[in-house]
């Protein structure tokens, strides 16, 4: 004969069987998102051309680029506040060019010594989320070329890799390169490379 213990027993333990396999069917599944979910932007943020300018970047070499430099509100506010760590929600853009001679202007001039932004090359975006992308400094890195964005996470962690060197020397920038220009010309600021043209 069954006691009541034992009856109770049949009764908790698939109730707990059940409980059990909900918890782990959330747990796996959290950790599979976490896992898919890219380190790096994948969408182009919306309406960046009509963000504010921060500064300016030129690369020579074999990149021979011009890069305005823009951000959005809350980056522009960031930086005028001085905020040595940006805010959730701070995106700053980097539009890079080919810098080309310009023949009108040079005429004008007369002498070659005028270049003017030539065809695009690539759009690159840092995105602050320090919940989302806690693996590469609460920044997420987006590159993007005719429109499409780079997928190759190798080549996607070179980012952070890169803009970590701010904190391995010492340089408090929560990994932003790129300093807002003051239009003071009396006034300080550190005139670093924002974004590899690559």
């Amino acid at each position: 004969m069954e006691g009541r213990e034992g009856k109770r027993m049949k009764r908790i333990n698939p109730l707990l069987m059940t409980i059990c396999a909900i918890a782990f069917i959330t747990v796996a599944a959290s950790r599979a998102d976490d896992e898919a979910a890219p380190t790096y932007v994948t969408e182009m943020p919306s309406g960046y051309r009509d963000w504010r300018f921060i500064s300016v970047a030129h690369e020579e070499g074999d990149l021979h680029s011009f890069a305005a430099v823009l951000g959005n509100d809350v980056a522009i506010q960031a930086y005028r506040e001085g905020r040595l760590s940006f805010p959730d929600g701070t995106i700053i853009a980097a539009l890079h060019y080919r810098h080309v001679p310009s023949e009108e202007n040079n005429q004008v001039f007369g002498r070659d010594q005028s270049f003017v932004a030539g065809p695009p090359t690539n759009i690159q975006f840092m995105v602050k989320d320090a919940k989302k992308y806690a693996a590469t400094g609460g920044w997420g890195f987006g590159h993007f070329q005719d429109g499409q964005p780079a997928t190759d996470e190798a080549m996607m962690q070179t980012c952070f890799v890169c803009h970590q060197q701010m904190k391995a020397r010492h340089i408090p920038s929560d990994l932003v390169v790129d300093q807002w220009v003051s239009d003071d010309a009396s006034s300080s600021h550190r005139d670093f490379l924002f974004l590899h043209d690559v």
